[in-house]
């Protein structure tokens, strides 16, 4: 018996030159990371402030960082793409190889959709919403650490693959037969599943989290219909998540007992169905689109009316287009596969749904041109990505509602023009809405604003290259170029190629803005600090904290007259002169305690999931015994809440009443 499974010294591809210069890159960052803290002596700070914080504001902090690495990560795939498929044309054969460019295509959807699209939106959410509704934390405090601590996990072994073994080569979406063990031999797929599997454990139970949150846990007079349009999407995202996430779960352990069990439930041979994948795995992955649009869409809403300096226009309007959505993305997901064989009915159904769908998002579209019409728009960072969002998200959308057209989707289905189109509204939505949403609540997060000037340039860059670099797709996929080609003989197709890898080189250069940014912000963090915990002169319960807020958010709980509750309550102040907040009776405030638990359990998810993907048995129940010796000692723990003075709580309001008075 081999008690390393499958794993030997063949599975480190050290004949890859370039998968292993990518590897040394990691691991020579991780290790400078490393050293870094060590020279500071900054683990213990680390450990207690952060490693095992469950204060809401740390684990969404911590859920934006993982995103922007991964971000980097998966955008290094996206160059390799595009200067592969610039220079294969003809006889050459481009430096990239069939199998491994295959690999990163496969990782770079992968990537980019579950674990930095995903982190971002859940970071953004858990930051915001607890602040937004009034409220000292999430419901589950210690679940969300485990939440983010699970998604960690399935990002590592996602990196892990590039050292040790192969990455899917069975696309993001991992269809049978391709993903099945008779043409996927290899540990690949298994990378996939199971990374996949544990971040998405990680998902459901933030979206059961957040959705307890918004329902049971809001300020004091906080109506339904007085919460922020931010917390209404959050709310829609996250009741899609708990109705969505289980199926993509239960499909993914499908695959995995016919590749490790041999089950027949998606292989031919065993009498099993491949269109059952492509249908539950669509059930998830279109809600999945929305999960990820929605919670930008609040970004934008909340954007425009600050930086407009008036309310959202068409509050109600907003809120049932938001809920429609939420309802109508679990009745489009067929058109995904049009041209696999269903009835003529079936097919017109789903693309007058898919059709109708655009209604609701045209509608939030009208309500943030007619809030920026009549008020004062300040033009910040903010509000360049939400400007640039509604530009490049229509044509998206446009684009989108052809392709709902089942007659057209037959000759542009497989095709670079659906290249175009997803990346015309994930990175025009997506990408652009939590950029302006990282703009937004930078301060608020870390108490001093990000440079305005290579904010800028960071949207330029972004917003002229995606246009270089995806337009042109659009005329191939028109001229019958497929996707995931690694060699093409038609040359036509190579200066348009050449032009798309030109835009993605610009995309670059607006990345290496935003790294320049947050390196310059940090730098002149003192000249950029925020004082009064309001630099915006927001409309939102978050700025009526100071930056960054203290652990127990809120001196006293707010209580909510209206929409706008902090515009509201500077109004009234203003008029009458309200008591100053220092002459109020301050209470002590009891906070969950700090916990191991999150990052504990995710040490043996890591353990676990490589074990499966290796045969490494033994392990893989050492993994487990551990994890649930881990939940186990959480269930006994004693103390489970801390104690925070009132004097403490006063010192701080104190000193920062000052801070703004100055």
């Amino acid at each position: 018996m081999n008690l390393l499974g499958k794993l030997d010294w063949n599975a480190i591809p050290l004949h890859e030159p370039i998968i292993m210069g990518a590897t040394a890159f990691m691991v020579l960052v991780v290790l400078v990371v490393l050293g870094f803290v060590t020279a500071k002596g900054a683990w213990l700070y680390l450990w207690r402030e952060w490693l095992t914080s469950v204060d809401h504001k740390r684990i969404g902090a911590m859920y934006c960082i993982l995103a922007l690495v991964m971000m980097l990560r998966g955008f290094s795939d996206a160059i390799m793409i595009r200067a592969q498929q610039a220079l294969a044309a003809g006889g050459a054969e481009g430096y990239l190889p069939p199998e491994h460019f295959n690999q990163i295509f496969s990782a770079h959807g992968t990537i980019m959709i579950l674990f930095m699209a995903m982190p971002f939106v859940v970071g953004l959410m858990n930051f915001a919403v607890p602040l937004q509704l009034g409220v000292r934390d999430v419901a589950f405090p210690t679940l969300n650490s485990v939440s983010f601590w699970l998604t960690a996990s399935g990002a590592l072994l996602i990196n892990v693959s590039l050292a040790v073994g192969e990455f899917s080569k069975a696309t993001w979406w991992g269809y049978p037969p391709l993903s099945e063990l008779q043409y996927s031999p290899g540990v690949g797929v298994d990378y996939y599943l199971w990374s996949l599997q544990i971040s998405g454990i990680g998902t459901l139970l933030a979206g059961i989290n957040f959705v307890t949150t918004i329902l049971k846990m809001r300020a004091p007079g906080m109506s339904y219909m007085r919460m922020p349009v931010f917390c209404w999407t959050a709310l829609a995202a996250n009741l899609l998540i708990v109705a969505a996430f289980p199926v993509l779960t239960a499909t993914l352990a499908m695959l995995a007992l016919d590749r490790y069990l041999g089950f027949h439930f998606f292989t031919l041979e065993g009498q099993g169905n491949q269109m059952l994948y492509s249908n539950l795995f669509w059930v998830w992955g279109h809600p999945e689109v929305y999960i990820l649009i929605l919670p930008a869409f609040g970004v934008f809403s909340e954007v425009m009316a600050t930086f407009s300096g008036k309310p959202l226009f068409g509050y109600r309007s907003m809120v049932a287009a938001t809920m429609a959505i939420c309802i109508l993305s679990f009745l489009v997901w067929l058109h995904h596969f049009f041209t696999m064989g269903a009835s003529a009915n079936v097919n017109g159904f789903f693309g007058v749904m898919s059709m109708i769908i655009a209604l609701p998002t045209g509608a939030k579209v009208f309500n943030w041109l007619f809030t920026m019409y009549g008020g004062r728009v300040r033009f910040s960072v903010p509000v360049l990505w939400s400007i640039g969002f509604m530009v490049t998200f229509v044509i998206g959308g446009m684009t989108g509602v052809l392709m709902a057209v089942p007659p057209a989707d037959f000759q542009l289905h497989n095709s670079v023009f659906l290249v175009a189109h997803f990346h015309n509204v994930a990175i025009g939505g997506v990408v652009f809405g939590v950029m302006a949403g990282y703009n937004y609540w930078f301060p608020k997060a870390f108490g001093f604003e990000l440079d305005e000037r290579w904010g800028k340039a960071s949207f330029w860059c972004w917003f002229v290259g995606f246009y270089i670099a995806f337009m042109p797709l659009y005329l191939l996929g028109l001229m019958g170029m497929t996707r995931r080609m690694q060699h093409y003989d038609n040359l036509s197709w190579q200066p348009w190629l050449i032009v798309a890898a030109f835009g993605t080189a610009i995309i670059l250069v607006g990345v290496v803005c935003q790294v320049v940014q947050l390196v310059v912000s940090i730098r002149n963090r003192e000249k950029l600090r925020d004082v009064t915990g309001d630099p915006w002169n927001g409309r939102t319960l978050e700025w009526a904290t100071a930056s960054p807020p203290p652990a127990w958010n809120f001196a006293f709980q707010p209580k909510v007259a209206g929409l706008d509750a902090f515009w509201n309550s500077k109004s009234r102040a203003q008029a009458t002169k309200d008591e100053p907040t220092q002459t109020r009776k301050y209470e002590p405030v009891e906070m969950p305690k700090n916990s191991a638990t999150g990052f504990v359990t995710a040490f043996f998810a890591v353990v676990i999931g490589f074990a499966l993907i290796w045969h490494i048995w033994w392990l893989a129940s050492v993994g487990v015994f551990g994890a649930f010796m881990t939940l186990l000692a959480f269930s006994f723990r004693r103390h489970s809440e801390i104690e925070v003075p009132a004097e403490q709580i006063a010192r701080f309001e104190r000193a920062h009443q000052a801070g703004v008075a100055a």
